[in-house]
Order: C-alpha cells, then sequence, then structure tokens
C-alpha cells in the first residue's frame, strides 16, 4: 500500500521532527512512501511548523496522529481575526463568538493562559479525519468532546533504545563538558524552553534546595521559544550552580542524556501532549519528576516521580527533589521501574506496527 507521510522532519525545529523519522523509518517495512498517495498520515502539533500539514489534512482527510490535544495557539498563530473568530465558534458555538473576541484580544498571554488550553480548537480537524491517534488519556479525552463521533485509538509514545556507544566516557563528559563533578546530583530540564515548562518554579526551588546546602546543579539545555521568558530568566540562568546549554545535535543529546542523574518534565498549563523527552530519558533508566495529570495517568508510579500543579506544586517539587538526592538507592529504583515500563509498552518496533495496523484498517477498501 501506497502512503503519504505527512510532518516536519530533522533538522526542524519541533520535538516531532525525531519522532516522525523514527517512524517512518520502521513504517517502511509496511507501505511504499509516495507523497501523492491518496492515503495520508498526518502528525499535528501545536505549532506553525505543522500549519501546512493541518491545511493538507483538511483537504485531504486521512489518519490524524495528534502530538498535542491543543492546537489553539497553532491557530492563533495563523488565521486572521475574522476567521479566528468563526473557528472559535465553530468548535463552541455562536454564545461564545465574544469570548473569542476576547480571546484575540489578549492573545500576547496565550503561552501562559490556561485559558487558551481548556479550549483547544480541535473539532474541524478531528472530525475530518478518517481516525486521530492519540498517546494519551487526556488528548482521548480532549478529541472526544469535541468531536464524538471521530474514531480515536490510543498509541503509546515510541522509544528506540539508543546506540551503546553513548554509554562510553560518560564521566569524562559529565566532568569536562557539563562541568558537574558526580558527588553533585545533576537534574535537568530539556528541549524547546517554554513557560508551561514551569522553569520559573524549577528555579526557585532549586535555590532553596543550595540554601539548604544540598549537593544539586540544574542543566537548563534547549532554546527559548520566544524572547520574554529568556529575558525574564536570564539572570537567574547564571547562577554558578545552572549549566545552560543551547540546541544540540542528536549525537551529544544522548551524551547528555546519559549524564544527567534527574530529568524535570513539569507542565501547566496542559495541553494533552506526552513527554518525547521524558520517554526517552525513562528508556535509559533516568527518573524523571513528571506532572501528575490524565496526561501521566498510564505512568506507574513506581516509574516516575508526579508533582501536583497548582499551589503543592514548588514544595512537592523542592521535597521530591531533595529525597532523591539524598537517596541514591531509591533513584535507582526508579530509574529501574522507568526502563521497565517504557521498554515494556513504549518500543519502537511494538508502537510502528500499530500505527501500521490502523492506518491499514482506516483505508481498507479504498
Amino acid at each position: 500500500m501506497k502512503l503519504a507521510y505527512h510532518a516536519p522532519l530533522p533538522p526542524a525545529a519541533t520535538g516531532v521532527a525525531q519522532y516522525a523519522a523514527t517512524l517512518l523509518r520502521y513504517l517502511r517495512n509496511d507501505f511504499e512512501i509516495d507523497a501523492s498517495a491518496a492515503a495520508g498520515l498526518y502528525q499535528i502539533g501545536n505549532n506553525s511548523l505543522h500549519w501546512g500539514i493541518y491545511q493538507r489534512a483538511l483537504r485531504e482527510p486521512g489518519v490524524v496522529l495528534l502530538h498535542d490535544a491543543c492546537l489553539h495557539h497553532l491557530l492563533l498563530g495563523q488565521l486572521s481575526r475574522e476567521a479566528y473568530i468563526e473557528e472559535f465558534v465553530y468548535n463552541y458555538g455562536e454564545w461564545f463568538r465574544q469570548t473569542a473576541e476576547h480571546y484575540w484580544e489578549g492573545r500576547a498571554m496565550s503561552a501562559a493562559d490556561p485559558r487558551y488550553f481548556e479550549r483547544p480548537l480541535l473539532k474541524r480537524i478531528c472530525e475530518s479525519a478518517r481516525l486521530v491517534i492519540v498517546h494519551n488519556a487526556a488528548a482521548e479525552a480532549a478529541v472526544m468532546r469535541h468531536a464524538p463521533e471521530t474514531k480515536v485509538a490510543r498509541v503509546p509514545h515510541l522509544f528506540e533504545a539508543p546506540r551503546d556507544h553513548y554509554y562510553r566516557e560518560i564521566d569524562e563528559y559529565r566532568e569536562k563538558v557539563l562541568q558537574v563533578p558526580r558527588e553533585e546530583c545533576l537534574f535537568a530540564v530539556l528541549g524547546h524552553l517554554r513557560e508551561s515548562k514551569r522553569i520559573d518554579t524549577i528555579l526557585l526551588s532549586f535555590e532553596a534546595l543550595r540554601r539548604q546546602g544540598l549537593p544539586v546543579k540544574l542543566l537548563v539545555q534547549g532554546d527559548f521559544v520566544g524572547p520574554d521568558l529568556e529575558r525574564a530568566l536570564e539572570g537567574r540562568l547564571e547562577a554558578e550552580w545552572v549549566v545552560r546549554r543551547k540546541y544540540l545535535l542528536e549525537e551529544e543529546w544522548w551524551m547528555q542524556a546519559h549524564a544527567i542523574d534527574v530529568g524535570i518534565n513539569l507542565r501547566w498549563p496542559l495541553a494533552g501532549e506526552s513527554s518525547g523527552i521524558a520517554t526517552r530519558l525513562m528508556g535509559i533508566g533516568k527518573p524523571v519528576i513528571v506532572t501528575r495529570s490524565l496526561e501521566t495517568t498510564d505512568i506507574p508510579e513506581v516509574a516516575a516521580v508526579k508533582v501536583d500543579a497548582g499551589m503543592a506544586e514548588r514544595e512537592e517539587l523542592e521535597r521530591f527533589a531533595a529525597w532523591l538526592v539524598l537517596n541514591v538507592e531509591a533513584r535507582r529504583a526508579v530509574g529501574r521501574h522507568a526502563a521497565i515500563h517504557t521498554n515494556q509498552f513504549h518500543r519502537v518496533d511494538v508502537v510502528a506496527a500499530r500505527v501500521a495496523e490502523l492506518v491499514l484498517g482506516a483505508f481498507e477498501g479504498v
């Protein structure tokens, strides 16, 4: 069967690109990839790199793999005022027209305002699709709220084990490149840096941990999505216990991943996404601190450290981070359970086979 595969691919600056490239390699075993094929698989995320794919998915409906169960920011950035208001009304009804006008006027704050995440504008893309594939229960629920007649399937985020050579010379890389000795516990926030990753709260928590005398350092790696957050944090990111690195190529990213002790992958407001970075870190046995939510409900309690969003977030982050610093065996145990879970449920060959099965089923008889 011929399949048109629509997705941003490396070096595109989106977390979907590496996922898409990996999945494509495995789907070639089941499909002849042909951009002109009638059957299409569309990978959709919540940024401008997906706009052309979104538009084509509406013109030529196929299977939509929805990486973010919130497309509000994508549409807000691409539509005119009038088109945006009409899209909002299409999703939520005529009685929300004035609400849409207020959202448009306040769009400068949309990256951190939970109201924009609570209205994900999914109806049009989901109603038009033959099938929508999602990664978690939150995304599945969002799709069903907006398009209850849509066929939806939940498939775990994929994990492909890195090459063995990434394990070599990790101590030297950690000490010479990251400049973090083994006796210090290195936490890390990785990937595109935006307000929803809770970087301000994380910095406040680690400032408190350092005042307590705990041997912690924080790696903040990735490029900022917008200039406002970077300007707001720039002085604090220069603290001597912060390791700041920007975008890394795949080879060095994996070296860095093996060199850290704990990943931090908090999210709020939530957008129904499953983190590829968290999945990668868990797959190689790193403990990861995540936000307790419907997005992470499939992760067993023993396989990740879950922090509540809201008022309790900072206190819980400080408490759990201190626990991981002081209890090396507990840290290792969480990492072991993370690796077991990830390699059981997220293996790339199993995930790709399921995606292939779903795509074939969606176009059966066409």
